[in-house]
């Protein structure tokens, strides 16, 4: 029964790993731009979801949706006057700004909120369990779950469903022939990155109502959010969700036979999948 119990605590930390790559795999899907940035980016969503908090006196549920146009904006900005800048086939460049824009806002947050440990006060919810058959679930870890698969859902019904999609598909397929065919490949990169944010701000919600965060905190998250992307294939949406699942699951295992052991299994599971799957475990057929 502890293993059974052990199992489901993983897939729900999975499902917030998985909300911390969902944007990083859209973007690197679409634009194959590597952000090193994304996890202090995640970090800065949470600063802002308590800032909204704080401010209004607003439930952080409710701070999200005001902070999530907010994280679109910025993404865009971002995109189309830095980021769009530096692409090209050197991928160097947006490597380098993105590692700069990752120092900038680790500093920009520590210079506004020191480097105290926060938490979101999501209130009594924080503390509900439910039955789940044999298991007890917290209903944080629940909803963190359920709102990872619901992200994937709809990115996947954008993507594949959506004329914006088709021109996500087309810009990421061959740049120059979207562009002869009256796509603006410039603005669909700012529109994915605006994207991209909003998911890392509902992941932001979820991180900053689990645990408590700090600026400094932003590497480790895209350490997780790579991984995940890296063990579901390259660019594959369905294959990040389970790459998070998996990096969850073994980190809870591993907790389970020593505390200690926590992030170095999920690590290991990581270079085990290499191993076995190189290209991870759903690449897209034209990787």
């Amino acid at each position: 029964m502890i293993w059974l119990d052990t199992l489901v605590q993983g897939l729900m930390l999975g499902g917030l790993y998985a909300l911390f790559a969902a944007g990083l795999s859209l973007v690197f899907g679409i634009m194959r731009l590597v952000n090193l940035a994304h996890g202090d980016l995640i970090v800065l969503g949470a600063y802002l979801i308590l800032g909204i908090g704080t401010v209004t006196g607003l439930n952080p549920f409710v701070a999200a949706l005001l902070a999530l146009p907010v994280m679109f904006a910025l993404g865009w900005l971002l995109q189309g006057a830095l980021l769009n800048r530096v692409l090209g086939e050197d991928i160097l460049p947006p490597l380098l700004v993105t590692f700069g824009l990752s120092v900038v806002v680790q500093n920009a947050l520590l210079i506004g909120f020191s480097a105290d440990s926060r938490k979101l006060p999501v209130g009594p919810i924080d503390a509900q369990s439910l039955p789940l058959g044999p298991v007890t679930v917290g209903v944080m870890p629940l909803l963190t779950l359920v709102s990872a698969v619901l992200v994937i859902v709809v990115l996947n019904q954008i993507f594949y469903r959506t004329a914006l999609g088709r021109a996500f598909r087309a810009t990421s397929d061959d740049p120059v022939t979207a562009q002869l065919m009256g796509i603006r490949p410039r603005s669909i990169f700012a529109m994915a990155t605006g994207i991209a944010l909003v998911v890392a701000t509902i992941a932001a919600l979820y991180l900053g109502a689990r645990a408590n965060f700090d600026p400094s905190i932003g590497p480790a998250r895209l350490l997780y959010a790579f991984e995940a992307v890296i063990i579901g294939g390259l660019g594959s949406l369905w294959g990040t969700l389970a790459g998070g699942l998996v990096i969850g699951v073994a980190q809870a295992f591993g907790a389970a036979l020593n505390p200690e052991w926590q992030v170095l299994v999920g690590h290991l599971a990581f270079v085990a999948v290499l191993l076995v799957r190189p290209r991870g475990l759903f690449p897209r057929a034209n990787d």
